[in-house]
């Protein structure tokens, strides 16, 4: 929502405060569709070059991220803490063999099926069960601080892979003033072989070339680099409840006490969907 906003207003400042000083639109305007043509068409073609049909596709699902924002919030933290403190609490109360099919086949796991949004994210669970499957198979002699290290690599491989888009972003962005310049050029040498015109007609020439330095770094500053950040933005959001997993199960095989476990959960939360501590221990109490 907020970067449908921005784009808007973007366009409206930007081409509303140029008519509003006295700026005629009418050559820019005219001028847009073949700039537009020779930068749009020039940065898609770099796209195709340097990226495979999976980054690509990977680059389409980030622009969705984008315009949806995070998808996690507030109740999906707490479902999250609830789920793996089960799966922990069965673990530490009813043994390995207990959780066993629960992690094996998440899918089709009475535990996991309560929490159905978690279930469609396949790290998550990959996550939960590939470190539960290592506590189980080592019968709790794996040391915390091991297990730690192997989250925090599962992890952050995983960002790294999901912010490649975002990286492909800001590579297009900082190419399209470059871009942008390219299409200005043309116009000159277009302008440059109707040299015997009319003042009149040459001037219009080269203000439809200088549209396509505008463009350039118009799309560049404006549109295509704010779409980078924000997709970094998005992406660390949502990873931030992969450190939740890592927390609780981490906590958890330390043999710390429940407030401990339940701070060091919460602790990773960004404040507007940090659940309060009291949500967190009632809902753990009944589980």
């Amino acid at each position: 929502m907020f970067a449908a906003i921005g784009i808007i207003v973007l366009l409206v400042m930007v081409f509303g405060g140029f008519a509003f000083t006295g700026g005629n639109l009418e050559p820019v305007l005219h001028a847009l569709p073949h700039e537009m043509l020779i930068i749009g068409g020039a940065g898609v073609g770099a796209l195709i070059i340097g990226n495979s049909s999976k980054e690509l596709k990977a680059l389409g699902s980030v622009m969705g991220k984008i315009f949806k924002g995070p998808k996690y919030n507030r109740q999906d933290y707490l479902d999250c803490i609830f789920l793996v403190s089960r799966l922990m609490k069965m673990l530490r109360t009813e043994g390995p063999v207990a959780v066993e099919p629960h992690i094996e086949d998440p899918a089709s796991s009475s535990v996991f099926a309560e929490y159905p949004k978690l279930l469609k994210d396949t790290t998550l669970i990959h996550l939960i069960a590939d470190t539960l499957r290592l506590v189980v198979v080592s019968s709790g002699t794996l040391d915390p601080n091991a297990v730690e290290d192997v989250m925090d690599n599962t992890i952050k491989n995983h960002v790294h892979h999901t912010e490649q888009p975002a990286e492909t972003l800001q590579t297009l962005s900082d190419a399209l003033p470059a871009l942008g310049i390219v299409a200005a050029v043309l116009g000159v040498v277009k302008t440059m072989g109707s040299i015997d015109k009319p003042p009149a007609i040459l001037g219009g020439m080269i203000g439809s070339a200088l549209v396509g330095t505008f463009l350039g770094v118009l799309l560049s500053y404006g549109l295509v680099g704010p779409f980078a950040n924000r997709a970094k933005q998005v992406i660390a959001a949502d990873a931030a409840i992969y450190h939740v997993v890592k927390q609780i199960i981490v906590a958890s095989l330390n043999g710390h006490p429940l407030p401990l476990v339940i701070e060091a959960a919460r602790s990773g939360i960004e404040h507007s969907n940090q659940p309060s501590f009291a949500e967190v221990f009632d809902g753990m109490r009944g589980r």
